[in-house]
């Protein structure tokens, strides 16, 4: 559950003034396109990541948290969450790199002797480095710092995705220290995005939409789902887009919401469900595109207009203070009445209608029944609601939107119609 009061000061005319700002970048690709198939990338204006002070603001907001809780620390490894405190953009291996942030003072980072380095390079915010050499215990220097710091007898958080292995070492060697999810702490700040957050996802979808207008100039008969990724991929890499990928799914596969092993070829009449991701500065852009290679056909003209109508729903259903969960209700309950489900039985939507996004394609909360979090300025989510006739086609459109607290503003705007599949 997130409250106004776990929001730590996020200036809600700032999170608007943001989304302003990601207006006017969400205009730049139609200016600044230069064609299709091999012409020049547009030039983007350069942008700022994350920049130190608003690290150790969100340092800030999390020790003041931990204090409200009565939590003594909170143990981070490797991951999204570590760069999203730290600037710390570390891989995860069988080599433990981690962090403590204490309730109060600078933050530990343990690593190995041979990375630190790289470690203090990245090292954003301010922080102690203590490195273990191979033939010794990370969880020993995690253990030592916590009893100097007299952390030893008191309550350690652990981030969700933490790895097991890294707790229980921590564990064995304080069995008076009581461990706990961080999921609550953590996800309660990160669910609420800054201004330059949005601005920075803003362009990771401004770079998407600007490389699905490149690839489908460049679409042939005889391609399949793979010879469309490679397209893609490069194209979003040219582009200016990080960590590129790409899922082409081609005829019946499009019926299933993550693919088909199968490799078909595009024929008159074929539908193509793309499923693209990039980043921009470590914030990531999830957009779904479908079309049909050729003309379309009466039918799947109707399932992209019923599609097309339950993001709609979703948006509308979208409020501040409504409960996540019945944006996902909304949707269902249009799509019933038409005769898709019922609830997540095929034909009709087999999934969730969107996930949570920022540095993870996939963050908390989900779209989804049953989640009671409350939508806040902020908030930001995919908006899939897929319409899936197994063994036919599928027709999935997918955009990223953000909350403000006059109510949710897509990223980029979701195509009308078949016919103009990419706006």
């Amino acid at each position: 559950m997130i409250g106004s009061q776990l929001v730590d000061g996020l200036a809600r005319r700032d999170v608007l003034r943001g989304a302003a700002a990601g207006g006017a970048l969400a205009a730049l690709p139609g200016a600044v396109f230069a064609g299709q198939g091999g012409a020049a990338a547009p030039s983007f204006p350069p942008i700022a990541p994350i920049g130190r002070a608003e690290r150790e603001a969100r340092l800030a907001r999390m020790q003041a948290e931990l204090r409200r809780r009565n939590i003594g620390a909170l143990l981070v490894e490797a991951g999204s969450t570590l760069v999203y405190f730290t600037g710390i953009d570390w891989w995860r291996s069988e080599r433990t790199t981690a962090a403590v942030i204490p309730a109060d003072g600078p933050v530990l980072i343990v690593t190995p002797f041979f990375e630190e380095p790289s470690i203090r390079e990245m090292l954003d915010v301010p922080g102690e480095v203590r490195v273990w050499q191979e033939d010794e215990s990370p969880f020993a220097l995690i253990a030592g710092w916590l009893k100097e710091k007299k952390l030893d007898t008191g309550t350690l958080a652990v981030e969700e995705t933490t790895r097991f292995f890294i707790s229980d070492g921590v564990r064995r060697l304080l069995p008076s220290v009581k461990t706990v999810s961080g999921a609550g702490v953590v996800n309660a700040l990160r669910m609420i995005k800054s201004p330059t957050e949005i601005a920075l996802l803003q362009r990771a979808n401004d770079i998407m939409i600007a490389a699905y207008r490149a690839t489908h100039g460049q679409v042939r008969a005889g391609m399949t789902g793979n010879d469309i990724n490679a397209i893609m991929e490069r194209e979003l890499t040219r582009f200016g887009g990080q960590r590129a990928s790409s899922s082409a799914q081609v005829g019946p596969g499009s019926a299933l919401p993550h693919g088909s092993k199968e490799r078909l070829k595009l024929t008159e009449g074929t539908v193509v469900l793309m499923d693209c991701t990039c980043s921009t500065h470590g914030y990531v852009s999830d957009i779904s595109r479908t079309f049909v290679f050729g003309e379309p056909t009466a039918e799947q003209r109707r399932v992209f207009g019923h599609m097309r109508q339950g993001m709609n729903v979703a948006m509308d259903a979208a409020k501040v203070g409504a409960p996540a969960g019945s944006v996902d209700d909304a949707v269902r309950a249009y799509y019933e009445t038409l005769g898709y489900g019922p609830r997540y039985a095929l034909p009709g939507l087999s999934h969730r209608t969107g996930h949570g996004i920022g540095l993870d394609v996939h963050e908390p909360v989900n779209l989804v029944h049953g989640e009671t979090t409350p939508l806040a300025a902020g908030m930001c989510f995919s908006n899939e609601p897929g319409i899936y006739l197994p063994g036919k086609f599928g027709i999935r459109i997918e955009d990223c939107f953000y909350m403000t607290e006059q109510g949710p503003r897509f990223f980029t705007q979701p195509p009308s119609s078949l016919d103009k599949p990419f706006g």
